[in-house]
């Protein structure tokens, strides 16, 4: 089988819109860390600091996200550049690399969601504490 230059090429669309999905999550988190941070200064409390290690582990999940959707995005590029050389081989290699850093940046997602319905969970629990 054959990869035709127009296969990776047709990622770039999806891996970009991706990218701004995770950037736009990593601007939502960076204004809440910001709150936090006021918040925090004003009156320190417990919530606070369970809400500020599971922004933590999300904003480190997020560049991890970011790294292999670009280096997924890179692969892409440099594949249709091999292809355009000739090269089918080493085209497929790169290919099927750019493919596993696709899949590791959205199990990566995954997880980074189900950490931030964690965050939820600690509101949640403030709020029902508040409430008894």
């Amino acid at each position: 089988m054959d990869l035709e230059l127009t296969t990776p090429a047709l990622l770039f669309s999806t891996i970009s819109l991706l990218l701004l999905a995770y950037t736009n999550r990593f601007l939502a988190l960076a204004s809440i860390i910001r709150k936090l941070h006021d918040s925090y200064q004003i009156s320190p409390e417990q919530t606070y600091i369970d809400q500020i290690a599971n922004l933590r582990r999300r904003i480190i999940l997020i560049r991890e996200m970011q790294t292999f959707g670009v280096g997924s995005l890179l692969c892409c590029t440099i594949c249709v550049a091999v292809l355009f050389a000739g090269w089918q081989t080493a085209g497929k290699v790169v290919f099927a690399f750019s493919l596993l850093l696709m899949v590791a940046s959205l199990a990566l997602s995954i997880l980074e969601i189900r950490i931030s319905i964690g965050a939820l969970e600690l509101h949640l629990k403030d709020m029902e504490k508040k409430e008894s």
